[in-house]
């Protein structure tokens, strides 16, 4: 029995050392997001963006410091499996009262995979499913408040009630017109409550922390009134004299879709129990899958488990094959799909055509500026993978010949696992949400007579592309190739940007006027006769390729025609290098409120956009 008592203690050690590793990880990110209130408060945006970039990098960090010291300490990846088994039982025991298991979980595999041989991976050594509820977890912290704060209004109180709510979350700068703030929300709600009995049950509940992003904090909360729940959001921002003000009232699951949407940077928010704070979401957003909300919160990575788990669980109940994703072809990934899944897969090619001055480091340090940066509701977020199994059976052979002609060193066919099963093995992949291709969208279009729905359908993704592109030079990203194929149209009839391998930050391009030509030979050659260098942009010569249609060109040179002058893009890069950050709303300005006369001169009406 000594044997087994050595084995047991050294096991629990293990286990004790990689929930200490955890526990770190959450207190740095929990202390970072708590942050985000003071550094919104001194209108620090710069330190917000960089401070969302870096919380991005604490996970690995703290990954491969637990690697680390699991490896100097306890020789771990020399452990016997009988070691492991009792890691895991010990490590479900120091969970049972703990506050975040489901992430601790999550921790325990990045840490064990990176240890073991993969031919554990799907047994008992990892949580393949979670082992901890995380339903009615309770905050025993002293000083802590509760997920969400109910209250309890009448018609005649609801208005100081809202008052309430927004000062109970105590932000240290005063408000502009708190009052005519509060009149416009309860004006808002009123319209939505309409002139039904307010039943016994009425109450606003509200999340009991800020959501903070980019320029913006907002509060998260639910009306409900007898068997109704209404969702909203109140975004809060500041005036350029340096207040607060409430800037507009959103209602309903599209507009809180529409602002946790998978395109924009996640947000900062403090929290002891992130699952509760899911679960609140989750009954606010039913069609959002709970892997993205938890993104959205910035726990990525747990976002990444739960995605994985439900992708698993769609294969064992479907049997469509994968197939080459429809649409044309990319230069520098291969697209697959899953017909009766949302989503895309895309590899990076090994070969890629001359004019396409690349390499496969160059390509995923473009996505992993994309997942660092702010998003702006115009480029779509990636989960990251390395080897993933699929089933053989579920590819078409079409499919597996693509990838064995244009990325074979990320192609691996075997029984790996030795369990008879032949698998698909990738190296590295990306997926996305599937969207339609906005060069597919427009054409189904082209042939619809005028005035019919779908012409104001391609009117509207023609000034949404526009849209798209400006928000990107807001957020200091020209997207390079700017082709309708590499841009999709979601169900919310917004166009996102997602063909990441050209982009360059705006201020690293050289945005110029094509030279006048010098004489008749010039002016007449179909080949570049001045002089471009590396990052030169010029955008007159858009046109050629983008506006052949002629419905499409009328459309676009109305709403659009300042992309294709440089000075546009010059101007915008001055202002970034300027240090300006731009306002880019994550609802339509329709929704902004009326502002009060002192405020409306302060806001750079430039920097207003329609996302």
């Amino acid at each position: 029995m000594f044997p087994q008592r050595l084995d047991s203690t050294l096991a629990y050690d293990i286990a004790r050392a990689m929930l200490d590793g955890f526990n770190r990880h959450y207190t740095l990110f929990r202390a970072e997001s708590a942050k985000a209130k003071a550094r919104y408060e001194a209108a620090d945006w710069h330190g917000q963006q960089r401070a969302q970039r870096e919380r991005i990098e604490f996970y690995d960090l703290r990954v491969k410091e637990a690697v680390d010291r699991l490896q100097g300490e306890y020789a771990a990846d020399q452990q016997e499996m009988s070691v492991w088994s009792q890691v895991k039982l010990h490590y479900i025991g120091l969970l049972i009262d703990h506050h975040q298991p489901e992430l601790a979980e999550t921790f325990f595999n990045s840490v064990t995979t990176k240890i073991l041989h993969r031919t554990y991976f799907h047994n008992d050594f990892i949580f393949v499913r979670p082992a901890v509820s995380t339903e009615y977890i309770e905050n025993t912290e002293p000083a802590a408040t509760l997920t969400y704060r109910a209250y309890y209004p009448t018609r005649d109180t609801l208005l100081a009630e809202i008052e309430r709510i927004v000062n109970n979350f105590q932000l240290k700068l005063p408000f502009a017109h708190l009052a005519h703030d509060a009149a416009c929300v309860h004006e808002a709600m009123l319209a939505h409550i309409g002139s039904h009995r307010l039943s016994a049950n009425f109450q606003l509940q509200v999340l009991s922390s800020l959501f903070f992003r980019n320029k913006g904090a907002y509060v998260i909360g639910k009306i409900i009134n007898g068997d109704t729940e209404l969702p909203f959001a109140l975004p809060i921002l500041h005036t350029a004299s340096g207040e607060l003000a409430v800037d507009a009232a959103l209602f309903g699951e599209d507009d809180l879709l529409l602002l946790f949407s998978f395109a924009r940077a996640y947000f900062m928010v403090e929290m002891e129990i992130p699952s509760a704070f899911v679960q609140f979401l989750h009954a606010l957003m039913p069609r959002k899958p709970r892997a993205e909300i938890y993104s959205a919160l910035g726990l990525a990575k747990q976002g990444k488990t739960l995605f994985y788990r439900e992708f698993l669980d769609h294969l064992r109940h479907s049997s469509d094959r994968f197939r080459i994703a429809p649409g044309i072809k990319g230069m520098v990934m291969l697209v697959f799909d899953l017909p009766s899944f949302p989503y895309v897969f895309k590899l990076i090619k090994d070969y890629y055509p001359p004019q396409k001055d690349t390499t496969r480091e160059i390509i995923k340090s473009k996505y992993l500026l994309v997942k660092q940066h702010d998003r702006v509701g115009r480029m779509a977020d990636t989960l990251e993978y390395s080897d993933v199994a699929f089933p053989r059976v579920r590819f078409d052979d079409e499919l597996i010949a693509e990838i064995q002609k244009f990325a074979p060193s990320q192609l691996e066919i075997s029984d790996r696992d030795g369990d008879g099963q032949i698998e698909v093995i990738l190296k590295h992949l990306y997926i996305e949400r599937r969207m339609v291709p906005l060069n597919i969208y427009l054409q189904d279009c082209f042939d619809a007579p005028p005035g019919s729905k779908a012409k104001r359908h391609m009117a509207h993704a023609v000034l949404e592309y526009g849209n798209a592109i400006k928000d990107l030079v807001r957020a200091n990203i020209f997207p390079g190739d700017m082709l309708w194929k590499n841009f999709g149209v979601t169900r919310h009839d917004k166009v996102v940007f997602y063909d990441y391998d050209e982009i360059e930050y705006m201020t690293d391009c050289n945005f110029r006027r094509v030279p006048a030509a010098r004489n008749e030979e010039e002016e007449m050659s179909g080949e570049v006769w001045y002089s471009v260098a590396k990052n030169d942009v010029f955008p007159e010569t858009f046109g050629p390729f983008l506006l052949g249609n002629p419905d499409v060109r009328e459309i676009f040179m109305r709403e659009h025609s300042d992309l294709l002058d440089a000075k546009f893009w010059q101007d915008h890069k001055d202002r970034i290098r300027a240090g300006h950050v731009h306002d880019v709303f994550p609802y339509d300005a329709s929704k902004r409120f009326g502002l009060a006369p002192e405020q409306e001169a302060t806001v750079p009406t430039t920097d207003l956009a329609t996302p």
